[in-house]
Order: C-alpha cells, then sequence, then structure tokens
C-alpha cells in the first residue's frame, strides 16, 4: 500500500502546479488579521501556494508537507518570488507539532480521517500562541455531489459541527457553510461545497492584542 508521501509525490509530480500557484481565497480575505513578522504554520501546504503567499506578506513561515517533491516545488516558488520559507518533510499524523509556537496555523484543504481529525485539530490549537489566528477551509460531505476536487469519501470531508467540536479552545470568529467556485489550478476548479473557519486561541499575545 503506497504511503502518503508517495500519493501526493505522484500528484505533484507535474511541471505545472497542479492546485495553481496563487494563494487561497478564503486565506486572502483573513489575512487582513495576521501581522507582518509573525509566524505562521501551513501544514498540508503541498506545492507552497499558500506558505509563499504569505512570506511574500512578510510572514515567518513554515510550510510541512509530507511530498518531498511538493516542497521542492514550493521552493522554487518562493524562490521564483524572492521570498524565505522555511520547508520541513513529515507526516503530519507522526509529526512532534510545536507547542505555543505560532501566531497563526493556516490549513486549506487539509483532510484526515475522522479517527484523526479530532487529535490533528487539537495539535493544531496547541500550536498557536495565546491570541493566535487558525484560518481553515476544508470541503463538506456535499462536496461530493461535485467535480471540483476533494476526497471521494465522507470520512474525509468535515462539517462545521466537527469544527466546532474539534476547536473547542478556539474562539470562533467565522464558521461558515458555504458554496463557492474554485480556481486554483486543474485540480481545483468549479462548484464546490466548502467549511470556512477563523478562530483564536484563548488568552493574549505578548504584545496585548490577537495575533
Amino acid at each position: 500500500m503506497p504511503s502518503i508521501a508517495d500519493i501526493w509525490n505522484g500528484k505533484f509530480t507535474a511541471e505545472h502546479y497542479v492546485y495553481g500557484q496563487s494563494p487561497n481565497a478564503h486565506l486572502q480575505n483573513q489575512a487582513v488579521h495576521l501581522k507582518p513578522g509573525g509566524r505562521v504554520l501551513v501544514p498540508g501546504d503541498g506545492e507552497g501556494r499558500n506558505g509563499v503567499w504569505l512570506a511574500a506578506m512578510g510572514m515567518n513561515v513554515l510550510s510541512v508537507d509530507a511530498s518531498s517533491v511538493g516542497l521542492s516545488k514550493a521552493r522554487k516558488l518562493a524562490e521564483q518570488r524572492g521570498v524565505g520559507l522555511s520547508t520541513e518533510q513529515a507526516d503530519l499524523l507522526n509529526w512532534p507539532w510545536p507547542r505555543s509556537a505560532f501566531d497563526a496555523v493556516v490549513s486549506i484543504f487539509l483532510h484526515f480521517e475522522q479517527a484523526d481529525r479530532p487529535a490533528v485539530h487539537a495539535a493544531m490549537t496547541a500550536a498557536l500562541k495565546p491570541g493566535g489566528l487558525l484560518i481553515l477551509e476544508a470541503f463538506r460531505p456535499e462536496q461530493l455531489r461535485f467535480a471540483s476536487g476533494g476526497p471521494k469519501s465522507s470520512a474525509l470531508l468535515y462539517s462545521a459541527a466537527d469544527l466546532r467540536r474539534d476547536f473547542r479552545g478556539l474562539d470562533i470568529l467565522m464558521l461558515d457553510e458555504i458554496q463557492t467556485t474554485l480556481d486554483e489550478g486543474p485540480f481545483h476548479q468549479g462548484p464546490a461545497a466548502v467549511v470556512r473557519m477563523v478562530g483564536v486561541k484563548r488568552g493574549v499575545s505578548s504584545d496585548g492584542d490577537p495575533a
């Protein structure tokens, strides 16, 4: 059985960027909450479109992904844009997630099995500093009606209720289930059923404000 790294290495082997080189729209809309110089973790950053964009916005970014091929393309994109990007290859299910280390965690279309999802989301919360921000977008079960990408198993798709349970340690600023239209490279094209979330870890950052 192929490993998660093998699966994604195969997807990312193409010369082009299969999810495009532009950042996710939800991330772009929410980046107003981020401060230049902040530490941002982007788990499952793939080919780096989101991490590189955040770095270009002045963030100190760590992109983590299981795919060495994806991270190589992320570093290439960062070099083309003239920005610094830290990368680490890891299976997020086994990665020793840092604690209280980041001003923001950005999780874009990162999906886990139901048995693993709560623990990974708890690790995301723990990785945030007090006052740190979570920006998340994922596909909902209704996405199975569409051909615009995402997992083909309902066990890998998230509802707003799932996220509200998993992120009990955050004050939720936004949690919406919507239908949108994706335009993110050849793998994400067309109508899509997504859930979008923004949350803040309870507590106050060192400068007295949320991250």
